[in-house]
C-alpha cells in the first residue's frame, strides 16, 4: 500500500527544530526517552492483559531490545508492548506534546479504574509531556516507526525527517506486536551506534526500570559464506553472528523493603552505583507513602570521596530517579550541601520536572523531601553517636568539617547538628562532645572556652591557653575554618555562652591556680609594678594596637595578641583575607603578663624613649611570631634579635 504524506500539527516545523536543538542539553538523553517510552508501552499491555489475556497474542515476553548497527549508522529500539494503530501513530507522533501515556491514564481514570489500585495501577508509567519521542531528532536525520497494536492484525509505518511532514503506510504481511523505532543517525551522533557507548548510556539511564532491556549486537567476523541463494541475510552470501544480552538489572533495590535487603546486597549496590570501594558505614532505607510518595536508599561512606571539597562539583552524590528512570545527579534541592558526602538514590513517583526531564522544578514537594531526608540522615548519625562513640569518632574524623557547615547554613537543623559536633580539647584525649564538655566544667564556670587555630598542634601550644591550663579550665580546639563562622553565629549551647580565648578580655580571678598562694601574692605586686610599663607600651606602639593591657590569660609567655571585644576573631580575619575579602581595620590588643621575668625587670631599667619604642615593637613582633605570622618588619626584627644576643 502506498504511503500517505501528512503534515505535523501545531506549528510543528518550528517546534520540532526547538526540540531537536534547544530542549535537551545532553544528546544521550534520547536513549532515556525512547527506552522509557518503550517501557511504558509494555506496562500498558501488562495492565490491560489482566482483564484481556488475548492481548498477549501468543507473545508473552514483555521486553525492550536496542540494536546498534554501526556499519549503516543506524540504531533501533524495539518493544513488545501495546503498540499503535494508524490513528494512534498520527495522533501520538503527528502532534507535538500529545502524550499517549497521559491519554491512557486519563482514559483509565475516566472509566473509574485509575485510583492506583488493581489492574489500572499506572504508577509506573513515565511519560507526561509527549515530547520525549522527538528527542530522537536530536541525533537522527530520519526516524521510522513500525507498529502493530495488540489485538489488531495490521501494522503501519510512520516515517519523518522532522522537518514539518511525515508519511504513514499500511504494511503487508505479518508483523510482531509492539513498536520498532529505527534511527538513521547524524554523522556527529555515530557514537551511539557503538556497542560500548550505547551500553554505558543504557546502564546510566535505564538500569533499574522494571522491564528487561536487551542489546542485540551484530558482533564479530561474519561466518563462512553459504551459497548465495541460501544466505541468511543476503549479504554477499555471508551471515553475521548476532548476540543478545540483557543490559539492565531490571530491579530497584531501593523499592524493596529494608528487611529484604541484606548487607551483601547493600555493599554490592553501594559500590556499583557510587564507584567507591569502601563499605557503607551506615544507611537510610526509606519508603515514604501517603500524600508524598518516594523511595530513598542513602549511604554514609566510611572513606572520604575524592571530590568532597571540589568547588567545581555540581552533584552531591545523590541520584534522582522518577519511576525507576534516572533523571539527574545534580540534586542540590534534595540534599543540603553539608551532607554532600551522602551517596545513594531518591526515586519519586510525582516529582515535578521540566519538559526535558533534565531539571527539577521549584516545588513544595522538593523542600518537604529535602527536610525529611535530612532529618533521617541526622537521626541515623545521632543513633550511631549514642551507641558507638568510637565508631562515630572515626566517622567524624573524616566528615566532621563538612557536617559542621550545616550549623552555619541550616538554621532549622541546628538543634540536631549541635549534639553531633565533636572537638579535641586541652584536657582530654580523643574527641569530646559539647555535652561532655559541660559535664566537666569547673564550679562557677558559665562559659564554653574555645580557641580558633590552624591545627590541633597550634592550638595546644598557643600562649593564649597558658592561664586556662594553670587553672585546670578546659579549652576546646576549633581548628576547621568553618568553626570561625558557626560558633559566633550560634553563640551558646545549653545556655552556656561560647567564649574565644583569643578574643576580648578575660577574668580568671574566680578560678584558683594549681599553684595558688605565693603566686597569687606575687601577681598582685607585679600588677602594680607593671602599670607604668603598660603606659609606655601604649605610647610606643601608637596606632599599631587598639589597646595595651595586663592579662591573666598568660603564664609563661610575656605577651600575646587578641582581638577586641567587638572585632572579629583574628583567625577569622586571616581566613577572609586569604579569600580576598577585606575586613574592617580592627587593630589587635597587646596583652601583657605582669608575672613574666622580662616585664618585671622593665620598671627597674632606665630606658629612653627610643629604647621603650624598640622594646615594645620587639615584643609586638614576638606576639605575631607566636601566632604563626611574620613580624611587621622581618629584617628589623632580625636585627633587634641579633643585637639582644650580642648584649
Amino acid at each position: 500500500m502506498s504511503a500517505e504524506t501528512l503534515t505535523f500539527q501545531a506549528e510543528t516545523a518550528r517546534l520540532l527544530e526547538l526540540v531537536a536543538t534547544a530542549l535537551y542539553s545532553n544528546k544521550e538523553v534520547f536513549v532515556r526517552e525512547l527506552v522509557s517510552n518503550a517501557a511504558d508501552a509494555t506496562d500498558k499491555l501488562r495492565y490491560l492483559n489482566q482483564t484481556d489475556a488475548s492481548l498477549l497474542d501468543g507473545q508473552p515476553e514483555l521486553q525492550v531490545t536496542v540494536t546498534p548497527d554501526p556499519d549503516n549508522n543506524r540504531l533501533t529500539f524495539t518493544d513488545t508492548g501495546i503498540g499503535m494503530n494508524r490513528d494512534e501513530l498520527i495522533e501520538n507522533l503527528g502532534t507535538i506534546a500529545k502524550s499517549g501515556t497521559k491519554a491512557f491514564m486519563d482514559h483509565l481514570k475516566s472509566a473509574g479504574d485509575g485510583d492506583g489500585a488493581g489492574p489500572a495501577d499506572t504508577s509506573a508509567l513515565i511519560g507526561q509531556f509527549g515530547v520525549g519521542f522527538y528527542s530522537a531528532f536530536v541525533v537522527a536525520d530520519s526516524v521510522s516507526v513500525t507498529s502493530r497494536r495488540a489485538g489488531e492484525d495490521k501494522a503501519h509505518r510512520w516515517t519523518s525527517d522532522g522537518k514539518g511532514a511525515f508519511s504513514i503506510e499500511e504494511l503487508e504481511g505479518e508483523h510482531p506486536r509492539g513498536t520498532q523505532i529505527e534511527l538513521t543517525l547524524k554523522e556527529d551522533a555515530a557514537e551511539f551506534a557503538n556497542d560500548f557507548r550505547l551500553r554505558n548510556v543504557i546502564e546510566r539511564y535505564a538500569n533499574h526500570i522494571a522491564i528487561p532491556v536487551y542489546m542485540e549486537s551484530l558482533a564479530g567476523e561474519p561466518e563462512d559464506a553459504a551459497p548465495a541463494d541460501d544466505a541468511g541475510d543476503g549479504d554477499n552470501g555471508q551471515e553475521w553472528q548476532s548476540t543478545i544480552e540483557q543490559i539492565n538489572k531490571a530491579q530497584a533495590i531501593w523499592r524493596r523493603s529494608a528487611a529484604e535487603v541484606d548487607a551483601d546486597a547493600h555493599k554490592e549496590f553501594y559500590q556499583a552505583s557510587t564507584g567507591m570501594f569502601d563499605e557503607p558505614w551506615d544507611k537510610v532505607h526509606l519508603n515514604a507513602e501517603g500524600a508524598l510518595e518516594y523511595h530513598a536508599l542513602l549511604y554514609l561512606p566510611s572513606t572520604k570521596p575524592f571530590d568532597l571539597y571540589n568547588a567545581e562539583r555540581k552533584n552531591n552524590g545523590v541520584k534522582l530517579y522518577v519511576k525507576r528512570v534516572f533523571i539527574t545527579d545534580e540534586t542540590e534541592e534534595l540534599m543540603p550541601s553539608y551532607l554532600r558526602f551522602v551517596r545513594g538514590v531518591v526515586d519519586s513517583e510525582d516529582l515535578p520536572l521540566n519538559v526535558s526531564r533534565e531539571l527539577l522544578q521549584a516545588s513544595p514537594i522538593l523542600s518537604k523531601m529535602k527536610d525529611a531526608l535530612t532529618k533521617r540522615v541526622l537521626n541515623v548519625l545521632k543513633k550511631r553517636a549514642d551507641k558507638d562513640a568510637e565508631g562515630y569518632s572515626a566517622f567524624y574524623e573524616t566528615f566532621g568539617a563538612v557536617l559542621k557547615e550545616g550549623l552555619y547554613e541550616d538554621f532549622m537543623s541546628r538543634d540536631k547538628l549541635l549534639p553531633l559536633v565533636r572537638f579535641k580539647s586541652s584536657e582530654v584525649d580523643g574527641w569530646t562532645s559539647l555535652a561532655d564538655y559541660i559535664s566537666r566544667m569547673k564550679e562557677g564556670q558559665d562559659k564554653i572556652y574555645y580557641i580558633n587555630a590552624e591545627s590541633e598542634e597550634a592550638a595546644a601550644s598557643s600562649a593564649h591557653l597558658e592561664g586556662f591550663k594553670a587553672r585546670g579550665l578546659e579549652v576546646l580546639y576549633a581548628v576547621d575554618p568553618v568553626d570561625s563562622f558557626w560558633i559566633p553565629s550560634i553563640g551558646m549551647f545549653e545556655e552556656k555562652q561560647f567564649e574565644s580565648v583569643t578574643q576580648g578580655s578575660t577574668d580568671l580571678s574566680n578560678f584558683e591556680r594549681t599553684d595558688a598562694g605565693e603566686k597569687a601574692d606575687e601577681s598582685k605586686e607585679n600588677i602594680e609594678a607593671a602599670t607604668d610599663v603598660i603606659a609606655k607600651f601604649k605610647t610606643a606602639l601608637g596606632e599599631r594596637v587598639s589597646d595595651v593591657r595586663l592579662t591573666d590569660r598568660l603564664d609563661s609567655s610575656a605577651v600575646c595578641l587578641v582581638a577586641g571585644e567587638t572585632g572579629a576573631d583574628r583567625r577569622l580575619e586571616k581566613i577572609l583575607a586569604s579569600h580576598n575579602q577585606a575586613m574592617p581595620d580592627n587593630k589587635p590588643v597587646l596583652e601583657v603578663n605582669p608575672n613574666h621575668a622580662l616585664i618585671k625587670a622593665l620598671p627597674g631599667r632606665n630606658l629612653g624613649v627610643q629604647e621603650w619604642e624598640e622594646t615594645a615593637a620587639l615584643l609586638f613582633d614576638v606576639a605575631l611570631v607566636q601566632e604563626g605570622e611574620l613580624p611587621s618588619n622581618p629584617a628589623d626584627f632580625a636585627r633587634k634579635i641579633q643585637g639582644i644576643m650580642g648584649q
